[in-house]
Order: structure tokens, then C-alpha cells, then sequence
């Protein structure tokens, strides 16, 4: 029985020595790994592409008032994500949250407004205006140049900067050097002083405006075809003759498409004077602000 105990033991003891042998004689998996050349080895324990972009750039998160309407508000979607990508290269894209306004209900508040009735339409853009604070916008642009004149009234009632499109035109028409140009847009933005006086008064531009029954055809484009995404060559052409009259007429050097629709329908070849496109001077400078270290609009 005694021997039996010893031959038990001695066979345990020769597994033990056998199974230590192989676990030290065994190389070290990771030990013998290397990087293939060139590749960069991350021992942060954090994923390569968790910090790739802080190492571009910190970026602001673009707050877009939109829908109004919705086809120029996919043109600023667009322009904004291509010039992150040009600025920045790779698989870079803007960092934006939009609120796309139903616009059946919105045109009902536009013609109150026309009537003298704000209250509905101010209502609608200032719930606009919180909910991309609440979403963590930094900025507000507002995709419409009508509704830039409501610009004062949402920074008050949100607290954040709003990009105004009439500034931003107004320096890229002061930069260009001339001195008169004509505004093609929403009768009431070809009306109102919001946009006229900013381009006289701060940027020192004279502005011409086209006549009554100019204005009206204008209107009745934007309105019945282009926020509706019905682009007519006819129009088109209707557009070129009243620009061209107020170049030949009233001196315009250049013309500013004052409503963010408008580049839908007209573009630099289809006049001989400089053409402002309002839609991507706004989402173009929205971007540069957006990547810029500044932290209030001017």
C-alpha cells in the first residue's frame, strides 16, 4: 500500500515538472508581435479616431434655422459639409444640428406678417431657435434672408450669437470694391430697410431695388416655384431681363441674389456682372466661423 502511495506521488510530481516546463518554454504572443513598417503603434488605450479630430481642430456645432424653404436649406447642408472637407481634409464634416420649419404652416404666419402680424411667425422661429440650443448649437444662421430680419429677436430669446447673411454680403460686396449693386429677393426684403440700410450705412453700398411690377414677378417665383423645388427656364430668363435692366438702367456693378432660393435659378454664367449667392457666402462663412478660435460674431 506504502508503495502504491510513492508511485502515486512520484507520477504527480513528474506532471507538475512537465506542465511548468512547457507553460516558461511557450514565447509570449504579444512579445513577438511587431508593427508592420511604417504603422504607428497607439499604447494610449484610447481609439485612434477618438482624437483625430481634436488634433485637426475644435469645432462649433452649427445651429441652422431651416425648411424655409427646404430645398436652399439642403444647398447650405451641402456647402457647409464640403468646405469642412476642403478645410480639413479626410472624412471631415461639419458638426450641425438643423430645424427644418414645416413650411405649409410657416406660409400662413408669412402672410400674417405681411399683414402686420408677427406674433404667429416670431413664435415659430424663436421655438426654432431653442431647440437647437437645447440640441448644444453654439451659433444660429437662419437659411433665409427674409427671416435674417428676425435675426435681434432670437439672439435675445436664446442667448446665442446669430450669423446675420446681411453682414456677410455686405463685406463680400465691400471686398469686391463696388460701390452699387443691385437686390433681387422677397418683396419684402427688396422693401424693407433691414437689408438696405446694413448695406449703406455699415458697408457703404448704394442698393437698387427693381420696380413694383418687377418685385411682384420676383415674389410670385420664389413663392409658387422655387421653395417648391420648380426650377422654369422661363423664369430663369425673366430673372436675367430684370437684372439686366437695373445693370443698364440703374447703374448696378453687381447684383446680390437676396434670397437663399434664388441661386436655384440664376448663377454667375447667366450674367455679365458679379453675382452675390447669398446661400453660399452664409454657409461658407458659418464653417470659417465654426473652425475659428473666435468667440463672437462681428
Amino acid at each position: 500500500m506504502k508503495a502504491v502511495h510513492t508511485c502515486c506521488l512520484f507520477v504527480l510530481l513528474l506532471l507538475s515538472a512537465l506542465i511548468c516546463c512547457c507553460v516558461t518554454s511557450q514565447p509570449a504572443v504579444t512579445a513577438n508581435v511587431t508593427p508592420a513598417a511604417g504603422a504607428s503603434v497607439n499604447t494610449s488605450g484610447v481609439s485612434p479616431t477618438a482624437t483625430l479630430f481634436s488634433d485637426a481642430r475644435q469645432m462649433k456645432t452649427i445651429g441652422i434655422i431651416g425648411g424655409v424653404g427646404w430645398s436652399s436649406s439642403a444647398e447650405y447642408y451641402r456647402i457647409m459639409n464640403e468646405k469642412v472637407q476642403s478645410e480639413l481634409g479626410g472624412d471631415n464634416s461639419a458638426q450641425i444640428l438643423m430645424y427644418s420649419i414645416q413650411f405649409g404652416e410657416f406660409s400662413g404666419q408669412e402672410r400674417l406678417a405681411e399683414a402686420g402680424n408677427w406674433t404667429p411667425l416670431n413664435a415659430t422661429l424663436v421655438d426654432a431657435g431653442m431647440r437647437l440650443k437645447r440640441g448644444g448649437a453654439d451659433f444660429i444662421v437662419i437659411a433665409s434672408n427674409t427671416l435674417n430680419s428676425r435675426a435681434d429677436l432670437i439672439e435675445q430669446s436664446t442667448g446665442l450669437p446669430v450669423l446675420r447673411i446681411y453682414d456677410v454680403t455686405g463685406a463680400a460686396v465691400n471686398k469686391s470694391g463696388l460701390k452699387k449693386v443691385a437686390l433681387l429677393g422677397t418683396k419684402y426684403t427688396m422693401e424693407a430697410p433691414f437689408y438696405r440700410d446694413t448695406l449703406k450705412n455699415k458697408y457703404g453700398i448704394d442698393v437698387v431695388v427693381p420696380n413694383a411690377t418687377e418685385q411682384d414677378y420676383i415674389n410670385n417665383v420664389i413663392f409658387d416655384q422655387l421653395v417648391r423645388n420648380d426650377i422654369r427656364n422661363d423664369s430663369r430668363e425673366g430673372y436675367i431681363r430684370i437684372i439686366n435692366r437695373l445693370v443698364d438702367e440703374e447703374g448696378a456693378q453687381g447684383v446680390i441674389l437676396g434670397c437663399t432660393e434664388i441661386p436655384l435659378l440664376i448663377n454667375q454664367s447667366d450674367v455679365n456682372v458679379p453675382v452675390f449667392d447669398t446661400t453660399r457666402l452664409h454657409a461658407e462663412a458659418a464653417v470659417d466661423y465654426a473652425l475659428s478660435n473666435a468667440t463672437t460674431i462681428n
